[in-house]
């Protein structure tokens, strides 16, 4: 199977591939749940999204999951015929051109980084509740240090270390929602379901939507990481067929998962309307210890801090993968050093080193400014989105254009079908997380400013540098039929 593998790869233009195919189906899942964490995404956003919408807020869950189903699967389309580590570059690149390859893996890669920056440094109040103290800024960054340096260790102790850390991180977190879950289901639930159909004053007195969307973003903070899934092709045997299968997994169980745990806090709540009203601002902390009593509550943040550091873990993976694939294309600064291979545990020292250093600046960043910290990250997960999005609009061009996914695993027909959902979904998911809400300029305009100055500056880099020039590896080969007559690697630049 690895021979097969490798000539896949050979076929793809790269034949010198240095990773070692040690992450199996169940790892592979657990490197795309642990990314996508339902606990994480869940605890972080849970009082906002039930201070402005009120308990239908669960709701979202579903439809943002059936959403996130449709890029998965677009995706799965693409991993399979170009099983390549780092993810939506490399697919970008091959499905359009150097400059949008190019282009869509700065987006991403500035969204990876910051988002390990806010899972890191928003594990701080866990800790400082776990051990029952108050800790003050400086306690907060040395918390976010400490777990990023864990899962850096873990990370540079190779495929196979990080793959056993994954799926301990996803049997405790999966075991964690359910245990919890369940608990409140049956001894502490304050409601009935005829909760998720009342808003109990959520919104004002105007139109009920606006509410629901803002509350929304609950499940669309929580439903990605299954392209981790992709961003470790090289790293997984037979990727074409298991990396599919792992994704549309990640969507399920983490989604099932996360939103069984949302509806067993919505209904565990005693008062909604306090939340509402801005009374009880912290919901979770409350039910959870109303129900479980200070020692639970000590395991369920014991739980809690685990997910935390398994999606650090992740998302360093993931981050890391796509830097060295940029770097072994050579499309970025110091691309010789980043593109370097540590052959005694297979994984890409610099650029893991680089996914851990900017991550701990901007951490620490936070002692001088955290407002700043706060604009940084806001645009993570919209930056993430928009990752995925031009992805899948290339996929959609690639489908208008003729491409015929090739992999081991296809929709067949139902494919640009798919596709199209799955942009049109997106693109109203980005919409919604740039949408301009709160008070003040920088909590209300924060997320567009901070992807305007990563695209803005992409772009200038881009054009003044053209860091896409330097590769000699293939791209646009997905239009088979406009390539027949060109020789692997010498494309038409019409395709840039």
């Amino acid at each position: 199977m690895h021979h097969d593998d490798a000539a896949q790869l050979a076929a793809l233009g790269i034949e010198d591939s240095q990773f070692k195919r040690e992450m199996g189906l169940w790892s592979n899942f657990a490197l795309g749940f642990t990314y996508l964490s339902p606990v994480v995404g869940v605890y972080t956003m849970f009082a906002y999204a039930l201070s402005v919408a009120g308990p239908p807020m669960s709701w979202a869950f579903v439809i943002v999951g059936v959403g996130q189903l449709l890029v998965a699967c677009t995706f799965g389309e693409i991993v399979s015929q170009f099983p390549v580590a780092g993810g939506v570059y490399p697919w970008a690149r091959r499905l359009w051109g150097l400059k949008y390859g190019w282009l869509t893996g700065w987006v991403y890669m500035w969204a990876l980084i910051a988002t390990i920056s806010a899972v890191a440094y928003g594990a701080g109040p866990y800790i400082s509740t776990l051990i029952g103290i108050k800790v003050n800024a400086g306690d907060t960054v040395l918390c976010a240090l400490v777990i990023l340096a864990l899962a850096t260790i873990v990370n540079f102790s190779g495929t196979k270390w990080l793959s056993r850390v994954a799926i301990f991180g996803f049997s405790a977190e999966l075991c964690g929602c359910l245990a919890v879950g369940f608990w409140l289901l049956v001894d502490h639930r304050e409601h009935g379901l005829g909760a998720l159909f009342h808003h109990y004053g959520a919104g004002g007195h105007g139109s009920y939507f606006p509410a629901f969307v803002a509350g929304a973003l609950i499940a669309m903070w929580m439903y990605y990481g299954f392209e981790a899934c992709g961003d470790v092709a090289e790293e997984v045997p037979n990727p074409s067929k298991v990396i599919p299968k792992a994704m549309r997994r990640t969507i399920y169980v983490g989604g099932a998962s996360g939103g069984f745990i949302a509806l067993a806090l919505v209904l565990g709540v005693t008062n909604y309307r306090a939340v509402i009203s801005g009374a009880e601002p912290d919901p979770i902390t409350t039910t959870l210890t109303q129900a479980f009593g200070s020692v639970g509550m000590k395991v369920i943040l014991a739980v809690v801090l685990i997910s935390y550091a398994s999606c650090v873990l992740s998302l360093q993976a993931a981050a890391s993968r796509l830097i060295y694939s940029y770097s072994r294309d050579k499309m970025m600064i110091g691309h010789n050093t980043l593109a370097k291979f540590w052959e005694k545990h297979h994984i890409p020292p610099y650029a893991l080193g680089l996914a851990t250093i900017i991550p701990a600046a901007i951490i620490v960043l936070s002692l001088v400014s955290a407002n700043a910290v706060v604009q940084l990250v806001s645009f993570a997960a919209c930056g993430i989105y928009v990752g995925f999005q031009m992805v899948v609009l290339a996929a959609l061009r690639g489908h208008i254009k003729g491409w015929k996914p090739s992999g081991g695993w296809s929709m067949g027909r139902w494919g640009i079908v798919v596709n199209a959902l799955a942009l049109a979904y997106g693109i109203l998911a980005i919409v919604n997380m740039c949408w301009p809400r709160g008070v003040g300029f920088g909590n209300r305009w924060m997320t567009i400013v901070g992807l305007s100055v990563v695209l803005v500056v992409g772009i200038v880099y881009m054009v003044t540098n053209q860091p896409y020039q330097h590769g000699d590896q293939p791209y646009g080969d997905a239009i088979t039929s406009n390539r027949a007559a060109e020789p692997v690697g010498q494309h038409a630049t019409r395709s840039q």
